[in-house]
């Protein structure tokens, strides 16, 4: 299981919005972690590469509460040790936010031998006046004690939610593994002067994570089978119009995977699209459990016809050659309550 990141005091109750218990875990968090900034490592950067300040050092705007379906230690990957959380419906309760966060969200830590914390995000926000959110956020820290999430928001352009598309936001992310239990707290840094701070660091044996998928080679092209794929979807959570395009949400509720690879997709993630500008770009973040019990995180990306997926998996498990190998997508067909996939070796990867 994950380890128990606890930044606050583990006996104080954790009871939402009540004012005193804030107060108590904002000086809690301060004690234990410091008031410096963050220097996030090159290859991390998380939005903000001049540095993430203490989340506590601002205003709390709001916090989120997610049960978890499962959080759970894949093992060593080509990136460190990695663990996966996977959330069930949440809430949101804060002044200017209020409102759910749907089944579905994704958190992804990465330790580093140095035990340095890596984080990457993918949550969907739904407010109380039924607009969706998207938010696709990355933290870092020097180890558990004092993990800071950048959160990125995706909120409609002509909402009255629009300001979390233009603001300065970091989190205090605390996860309960034996719980199943992931709280961020949201801290509105826009006034918070970031000076000098402590620099993340990386072993140099180990090879950066990536933030986007690969992209197709022009001369690449479809080998021999891998895998064929039914995804089943629910219905669309359409954030529209917002600071990055047209953003459309499918989430992924489930499905099977057969061929050289066979178990089932896992509840969990989305194809994140974006619709417009031209040309539209799928972006689907998702995980495998293969019949013998491993985890493989799968994302698919690019555009029709130009499909990529790349995965991670444990390095001293079956389906290690995944790490390495280039491979391909078809374009999403009709399948039983959802998509249907094929997915290929790569022939003249780039």
């Amino acid at each position: 299981m994950v380890a128990d990141h606890r930044t606050t005091a583990g006996t104080m109750p954790r009871i939402l919005g009540a004012a005193l218990a804030l107060g108590l875990a904002a000086q809690s968090a301060c004690a234990q972690t410091g008031s410096a900034a963050l220097i996030p490592h090159p290859t991390w950067d998380c939005g903000m590469p001049g540095g993430i300040p203490a989340p506590e050092a601002g205003n709390l705007v709001f916090e989120i509460e997610i049960p978890l379906e499962r959080a759970v230690a894949i093992g060593r990957t080509p990136y460190g040790q990695r663990s996966v959380a996977i959330g069930l419906e949440g809430s949101i309760e804060g002044q200017r936010l209020r409102g759910n966060v749907a089944p579905g969200a994704l958190d992804f830590e990465l330790t580093l031998a140095n035990a340095g914390v890596e984080i990457e995000q993918a949550l969907v926000l739904q407010a109380s006046d039924g607009s969706y959110i998207y938010a696709r956020n990355a933290g870092t820290g020097p180890g558990a004690h004092d993990v800071r999430v950048v959160m990125d928001f995706e909120a409609p352009n002509e909402s009255v939610h629009a300001w979390l598309n233009t603001g300065k936001f970091v989190a205090r992310r605390t996860l309960w593994a034996a719980e199943k239990s992931l709280h961020l707290a949201v801290y509105d840094v826009s006034r918070v002067a970031v000076g000098a701070g402590t620099s993340i660091t990386k072993p140099a044996s180990v090879a950066p994570q990536p933030w986007g998928y690969r992209v197709k080679g022009d001369a690449e092209q479809q080998g021999d089978v891998l895998i064929t794929e039914n995804v089943t979807l629910a219905p669309s959570q359409r954030v529209g119009s917002s600071k990055r395009g047209e953003r459309n949400i499918i989430p992924i509720t489930g499905g099977t995977v057969s061929g050289r690879i066979n178990g089932k997709v896992l509840m969990g993630g989305a194809d994140y699209q974006l619709l417009a500008p031209q040309p539209a770009l799928i972006d689907a973040h998702y995980l495998w459990e293969t019949d013998d019990g491993e985890l493989i995180i799968v994302r698919n990306g690019g555009g029709f016809g130009s499909l990529v997926p790349t995965f991670e998996a444990r390095v001293d498990g079956p389906y290690a050659y995944l790490n390495a190998g280039s491979y391909m997508s078809s374009n999403p067909g009709r399948g039983e309550g959802g998509v249907a996939l094929t997915f290929y070796e790569s022939v003249n990867p780039r």
